[in-house]
């Protein structure tokens, strides 16, 4: 069944796009909850004439969300966290991690834009995130994944020295 979005809707789309989704979906939540129209011919029509008049807006969010990602451009992101044995964290890594991560680097991205595949990273490595920032402006972000702990350094071990062989009878001693 496809809709059209009258709100930002987490998982599914920005204001304003049209999606399809199950029927049931539609009807008993995005629908009562003021969340979509059916994408109906008419409906498609207003939607277009809204779009149009609201062309100088969108340009402005457009350049917006292109300077956040020039800034994402301009960023690295490692995230550390308590890693168990093979790579295997503890907990998981989601949206929300690295909408907090980036915050701290001074990038404002809502979790909500954030779409890791997955949904979820369980191990230590290297992965990407789709951020999307309006409908026409979507980004490819790469960060990684580290261990917390500090890396342990294990002292040489000491080398076995090689056993004095004993003469037998069927080795000849030597004579001296």
């Amino acid at each position: 069944m496809d809709i059209i979005l009258k709100k930002d809707v987490e998982n599914l789309g920005l204001e304003f796009d049209t999606v399809s989704v199950k029927p049931g979906y539609a009807r008993n939540f995005l629908l009562p909850q003021g969340l979509a129209l059916l994408a109906t011919p008419k409906n498609k029509a207003d939607l277009a004439a809204t779009l149009e008049a609201r062309k100088d807006v969108e340009a402005k969010l457009v350049a917006a969300a292109n300077a956040i990602v020039e800034q994402l451009k301009k960023t690295n992101i490692t995230i550390a966290t308590k890693v168990g044995s093979g790579d295997k964290l503890f907990g998981s890594i989601n949206n929300a991690n690295l909408s907090e991560e980036l915050s701290k680097v001074g990038v404002q991205v809502d979790k909500k834009y954030i779409k890791i595949p997955g949904n979820n990273i369980k191990r230590t490595g290297k992965f990407s995130a789709i951020i999307r920032l309006h409908r026409e402006v979507e980004y490819n972000y790469e960060f990684e994944v580290v261990s917390d702990a500090p890396p342990v350094v294990e002292a040489p071990k000491p080398v076995a020295k090689p056993k004095a062989v004993e003469p037998t009878e069927e080795t000849p001693a030597e004579e001296a």
